[in-house]
């Protein structure tokens, strides 16, 4: 009977934290699923630009958070900018943006000119646009990628090559359609 209780206290717990707007994560996590609409944001780029998501409407549209500190993006992001950013950046309909988790301006550029990319870094001053797809603390790389539509098709975690082509071909796909 005691256990009753505890659970029930548990689902009601549960039934709360969601009607006031806290997320439950996935395995991953991931507070959005495939299938969701990308919430709206809006970020500063290294150059000074802002883009917000309104305005990326129409084009497929990959976001890669990062970090500095990150040894695993720094892996990842070559794979990014060979196999697709280079593929890609010449087309109208298609946008990445490496999202850089709360760091400041010099220490992107810095990390920019390491890591040898040369697609869009912006600044995600407070991880406020992570946390709009994963838990604040959850860690990085994660890429995310978002239909014509702003409907999010495609999550990934950390870096794996059977992922990482997967991702790609739903790329190929949507710049298809």
């Amino acid at each position: 009977m005691k256990r009753l209780k505890y659970f029930v206290a548990l689902v009601i717990m549960m039934i709360g934290m969601q009607s006031h707007g806290y997320a439950q994560a996935d395995d991953r996590g991931y507070i959005v699923k495939v299938g969701d609409q990308m919430p709206s944001f809006e970020v500063t780029l290294t150059d000074g630009t802002k883009v917000s998501l309104e305005q990326l409407k129409g084009k497929v549209v990959m976001l890669q958070f990062t970090a500095s500190w990150c040894g695993v993006c720094r892996k990842e992001m070559p794979f990014i900018e060979k196999e697709i950013w280079q593929k890609y950046k010449d087309r109208s309909d298609f946008a990445l943006l490496g999202l850089d988790r709360d760091e400041p301006l010099n220490t992107v550029l810095k990390f920019k000119k390491q890591t040898g990319v040369t697609y869009p870094l912006g600044l995600d001053k407070g991880a406020e646009i992570f946390s709009l797809v994963a838990l604040k603390n959850a860690g990085i790389t994660r890429n995310v990628i978002i239909d014509r539509n702003g409907k999010i098709v495609f999550l990934t975690r950390l870096f794996n090559h059977e992922e990482f082509n997967a991702m790609k071909n739903k790329i190929a796909e949507l710049l298809e359609k």
